[in-house]
């Protein structure tokens, strides 16, 4: 897809979707590089949800090297869980040996076209390049024309031993059985070579790559890897990869592999004035779909780059929540491979449930693979430390979202219900009750805290669970026998507990007396919107336990910032959200929006990128809140085809610090609310020009908008008596700032915060993830 083919609304001026509208915006958004990328933190990388590479020159060397990794890589061994014997596996790197030894770079990553292109400077010459993971073939090209000197380019391949990423952290931990896998074998024939790793379980990695010679004398790489998991097959998955390869063009491959990211960014649009986080936001898009798509395995903590680190898996307690909750707003499912886990993973789940419970009930433990077999979850009562007993319940809620955000039928009947009703069966087994007639959960453990009697973590998401259960029950017109069973624990589970002072505690026997990353016990109000923040006292419950919490300094981390931001922006605090996302950025983001504890960690900048969404577009409890966090500092916003639970899709446009107009697209059908912030004046609603519009409107005492639209029909809300100019296009930054570029570039503005490259110490003891 060219930018002359993007889609255009019939009646909105959509620049973007004109001439080379989504190229120029993008464009000033890219991260560059103008100093060498010593380590990943700093470097570019590359990705299509399955093959990966990241870019960098190590301290200690003198040529470039591009870091493999692909999320199929992983052993197969059933022992020692998805930490050792079920790890994902590091795959090698390639090395580009220039003549000269590297001095500077001067390197653009286009998120637009998702390639790396620009100059190497050595000590013998010039060499242009151009990088890319093709989006939807296992290739990685690199494409390397000499310019000046006497540069020339050849390549070598580094293979990473097949050992369990965990073992470098926590050796003493190895469980015994545990077989190790035969040293890579390295082979080379004139331009290119070929790494075969095999697997003690009998799988096998296998590693391509050749060099071809361009017409105009550059010399491009393609490099390809497979993985089978129990044969040999990854050999004729690589051979048959490489043969097609070969038989495409470099332009071709461009064009293919273009069309796929033209195609991507699209689906939704949002500008702000501040270029820091602008850039950074669509940055964590591009992140997203580089790192999964439908198709491809679960993200792990770390994603498809295989950094050193200690939780080589998928993490249950809060990593693979944060991770997906940004596909929704901005309108991607074709990269929910959460979804696909979920449809295919009741089997690993069965696994991951005590036994004595699994006639009825399904839970999973702190980390698996995409095959979802874990640890056995915690059993209430029977726990003295880990695991957690809710983590598949809060990975439900965060299906449920996608459900709501498509209102995808068959996923909520097939999957999503089916799943939670057993989910929430885990639970009904160990409730108790008082001589009062209230529900009580025995002693469960609240993530990265400690274990306690009526825990808020638990509390919160059987809460969610029951009435999610019922409001689902009654609007499909099923008749659960079980609805009697939800209605009551509704009806008589223990109030969350909590004080005057602190707010809400860990539980009813733990209070939050120290530091706590985490925000479990908070779910109660995100993201699962269980109390009522339109209740005075409610609002007034979540500002104390925010104030305690993050009063508590010393072990706050990166999403502890991303959290707050989003309960900030529930509360309708724009400028305190976007001081949390400032804190995140200033003190937590590394130079190229990567983020690390003691190990790369994708979870915390993804849920940066959601937590504008909060402050822009909020759709809990059936209302469409248009703007409601807006910082005083942003006077001009525009959001375009955003989407909301109910499957609607909203634009607005701010101007002057006045919310000049507002779109609502109904997608489903479904009632509609809205809760425009900022207009000048009292509400009108209307159609859209000549299309399908609203057939009934009303204000409501309560000050909302009630809207009958129709699927397919769409309304504009405007201030009474004005028709504003119905355009969708970039902000202008604010102030006088230079641009800001995330990267290595030459210079940053002076007035922003230090970006080091070091990952955030971990405390010993208190790791984020045991």
């Amino acid at each position: 897809m060219t930018d002359t083919d993007l889609p255009h609304h019939p009646v909105l001026d959509d620049r973007l979707a004109t001439g080379t509208g989504w190229r120029d915006f993008l464009g000033g958004l890219d991260p560059v590089w103008q100093s060498v990328p010593g380590g990943f933190y700093d470097g570019p990388f590359l990705g299509n949800g399955g093959l990966a590479a990241s870019v960098r020159r190590p301290e200690d060397e003198t040529r470039l090297r591009f870091v493999l990794g692909d999320s199929r890589v992983r052993d197969h061994q059933d022992i020692g869980g998805p930490l050792w014997g079920g790890t994902r596996l590091p795959v090698g790197h390639l090395t580009l040996h220039s003549a000269g030894a590297l001095t500077g770079v001067d390197l653009r990553l286009s998120l637009l076209d998702a390639e790396l292109s620009g100059t190497l400077t050595t000590t013998r010459g010039t060499i242009a390049l151009t990088a890319f993971v093709h989006a939807d073939t296992d290739l990685l090209v690199v494409r390397c024309h000499p310019l000046t000197g006497t540069e020339q380019v050849t390549w070598t391949f580094t293979p990473a031993p097949a050992v369990p990423p965990r073992e470098a952290f926590h050796p003493e931990q190895r469980p015994a059985g545990l077989k190790d896998n035969p040293p890579p074998v390295l082979t080379t024939a004139g331009s290119g070579g070929s790494c075969v790793q095999d697997l003690a379980c009998g799988g096998r990695t296998r590693t391509r790559w050749h060099t071809r010679t361009e017409p105009d004398g550059a010399t491009t790489l393609l490099c390809t890897v497979a993985h089978s998991a129990a044969d040999h097959s990854a050999d004729r998955t690589a051979a048959a990869t490489t043969a097609r390869a070969e038989r495409t063009t470099t332009e071709r491959l461009v064009e293919t592999h273009r069309a796929w990211w033209h195609a991507f960014y699209p689906k939704s649009f949002l500008s702000v004035p501040d270029t820091r986080l602008q850039s950074f936001y669509w940055i964590q898009l591009y992140k997203l779909a580089s790192a999964t798509r439908a198709d491809r395995p679960l993200l792990t903590t770390h994603g498809p780059w295989p950094e050193p680190t200690p939780w080589p898996a998928v993490w249950w307690n809060l990593n693979v929540q944060l991770e997906y909750w940004l596909l929704n707003a901005s309108g991607h499912p074709e990269l929910d491979s959460l979804r696909t886990a979920l449809e295919h993973g009741e089997p690993g789940l069965l696994a991951s449930t005590p036994e004595p419970y699994r006639a009825d009930s399904l839970a999973i433990g702190r980390s698996s693979q995409d095959d979802l077999r874990s640890e056995p979850a915690g059993v209430p009562g029977r726990t003295a430390i880990l695991p957690e007993t809710g983590n598949l319940t809060w990975a439900l809620h965060t299906a449920w979202l996608a459900h709501r955000h498509t209102m995808d039928e068959p996923y909520l009947r097939d999957t999503v219900l089916p799943l939670l009703r057993k989910a929430v069966n885990y639970y009904l087994h160990f409730l108790t009750e008082d001589d009062r007639g209230v529900l009580h959960l025995p002693a469960t453990h609240s993530p990265e805290y400690g274990t306690t009697a009526d825990c808020n973590y638990d509390l919160a998401l059987l809460h969610w669970g029951c009435r999610t259960l019922l409001d689902e029950n009654a609007g499909r017109g099923t008749d659960d026998p079980l609805a009697a069973t939800w209605q009551d624990v509704l009806d008589r589970l223990t109030a969350p507990p909590q004080d005057p002072d602190e707010g809400l505690w860990i539980g009813r026997d733990l209070r939050l007396t120290s530091s706590h990353r985490h925000y479990s016990h908070l779910l109660w109000f995100h993201p699962l919107h269980q109390l009522d923040l339109t209740s005075p006292s409610e609002r007034a419950l979540l500002r104390r336990s925010m104030a305690h919490w993050l009063g508590l300094t010393g072990e706050l981390r990166g999403y502890s910032s991303t959290g707050a931001a989003s309960m900030h922006a529930l509360l309708g605090e724009g400028d305190a959200a976007l001081h949390r996302l400032d804190e995140l950025l200033d003190v937590h983001v590394r130079p190229n929006t990567m983020y690390a504890e003691t190990g790369a960690v994708v979870e915390t900048p993804l849920s940066g990128a959601q937590s504008l969404h909060d402050m822009l577009l909020q759709s809990w409890g059936g209302v469409l809140r248009v703007l409601p966090a807006v910082p005083a500092a942003w006077a001009d916003v525009t959001v375009h085809d955003l989407v909301a639970e109910g499957a609607f899709r909203v634009s607005a446009c701010r101007r002057g610090g006045v919310t000049r107009w507002i779109r609502v697209h109904s997608g489903a059908g479904q009632p509609c609310l809205v809760a425009p912030a900022g207009l000048a004046g009292p509400a009108d609603v209307r159609p859209l020009g000549g299309l399908p519009g609203p057939t009934g409107w009303r204000l409501r005492p309560d000050g909302l908008l009630e809207i009958t639209l129709p699927a397919g029909a769409e309304c504009l809300v405007t201030a009474a008596g004005d028709h504003p100019d119905l355009t969708v296009e970039p902000v202008e930054p604010a102030g006088s700032t230079p641009a800001f570029r995330w990267g290595l570039p030459s210079r940053r503005p002076a007035d922003r915060g230090p970006l080091s490259t070091e990952p955030t110490p971990t405390t010993p003891g208190t790791g984020h993830r045991p």
